[in-house]
């Protein structure tokens, strides 16, 4: 059987107090022709499939828009929550989403809801353990479902994400192809640059021995990088389509696509995907600025080695208008702030301290110092 393997979809990210929710329909519906072009048999969408968990009205109806787009090209499938999404609020969609024909899973309801199975047009059986995102916390309550006695519950996240796996993989039969899919982090994995630290720590991560060597494919969202983890079974990251934020901009934003049949090894695919824009960091004095070449599709990160002053945000965005961030050169600043040398403030004025403050961070700019002189002047 063929699977498209997706997640971390982000729809609702704003970068930089820019929205980008015309990029995530660009990118979606580019997902969607790929989806079409390969006739996948199932499509896994591993989690994050929104940015934050109140997702506003227009974010909810690109997913709902793209999931129902992914099934009209007759494959089926199933999405997870991940730790951006809110399990619960999916669920609540679960009844549109079974009329639909889309499995949904937001939360673990009982001792079998993970288990998705189902077979495809060429007749070939599969079963899918879909592994919404575990909390910390919610672990323990998860893994009750299976009889813990007091030990158990105090032991190790991943000793129970390795039990829940235990018990879900009992349904894997020889004539079946195998699958897991979840919202983890596996050691050894590289993270994207724009996950949520919080849930990336290693009291969040597990061992890829977690996963059994029945499994035919571990299709995993989490981690913004395409990337395969050693393990012992196929076990893939498919990254996130579009880059996140400009730690991602170096990814290669993509799908996977993987052949899988009982008894022999996945074969996995990677289709890229390029309808966002590009992320881009550069760096130079303004008249280097002035000289790059940037298409209009790109936005910018840009540190600026020049010395801080009033208006200087304003004239790089007049040089570069995708520039979304700027920022004085971190090596600048730390060479400023390295001769810089404190003096005393006792007893000193206002106006005297705020100069000596500009001083000290290298942003000796007069039009700053006469408009602090005027505000002090006006609240004094």
């Amino acid at each position: 059987m063929k699977i498209l393997h997706t997640s971390d979809w982000h729809v609702g990210k704003v970068l930089k107090g820019r929205p980008r929710i015309d990029e995530h329909i660009r990118v979606l519906a580019e997902l969607v022709r790929i989806a079409e072009a390969e006739r996948p048999d199932l499509v896994i969408v591993a989690g994050d499939l929104y940015e934050t968990a109140a997702p506003s009205p227009e974010a909810t109806r690109v997913v709902v828009r793209a999931l129902t787009a992914l099934r009209r090209t007759g494959a089926q499938v199933v999405a997870v929550a991940g730790n951006h999404d809110n399990g619960a609020a999916l669920d609540a969609l679960r009844g549109w989403a079974d009329a639909a024909g889309i499995a949904l899973r937001g939360t673990i309801r009982s001792a079998d809801d993970p288990v998705v199975t189902g077979t495809t047009a060429g007749g070939e059986d599969f079963t899918l353990v879909a592994l919404p995102f575990v909390s910390q916390r919610y672990a323990v309550r998860a893994s009750e479902m299976f009889q813990l006695t007091g030990a158990e519950a105090n032991q190790t996240y991943a000793d129970h994400l390795s039990r829940l796996l235990d018990a879900l993989t009992g349904s894997f039969r020889a004539d079946s192809v195998n699958l897991i899919t979840g919202h983890l982090t596996v050691v050894g994995a590289t993270a994207g640059g724009g996950e949520r630290e919080a849930h990336t720590i290693q009291a969040y991560a597990v061992p890829a021995t977690l996963f059994p060597s029945s499994a035919h494919y571990v299709a995993l969202g989490h981690l913004h990088r395409q990337q395969a983890v050693p393990g012992p079974c196929p076990v893939h990251y498919s990254g996130s389509p579009l880059a996140i934020d400009f730690g991602e901009q170096d990814n290669s934003p993509g799908v996977l696509i993987v052949q899988a049949s009982p008894g022999t090894p996945a074969t996995v695919r990677p289709v890229p995907i390029t309808s966002a824009r590009r992320l881009r960091t550069v760096t130079g004095t303004l008249d280097e600025l002035a000289a790059l070449s940037v298409d209009d599709d790109t936005w910018l990160r840009v540190y600026v080695r020049e010395k801080p002053r009033a208006g200087l945000r304003e004239r790089v965005q007049e040089l570069l208008p995708g520039a979304l961030e700027v920022r004085i050169d971190p090596e600048l600043l730390a060479q400023v702030g390295g001769t810089a040398q404190r003096v005393g403030r006792a007893g000193q004025s206002p106006r005297r301290l705020f100069a000596d403050y500009l001083t000290e961070v290298g942003h000796d700019d007069a039009a700053v110092r006469e408009l602090f002189d005027r505000l002090h002047e006006e609240v004094g």
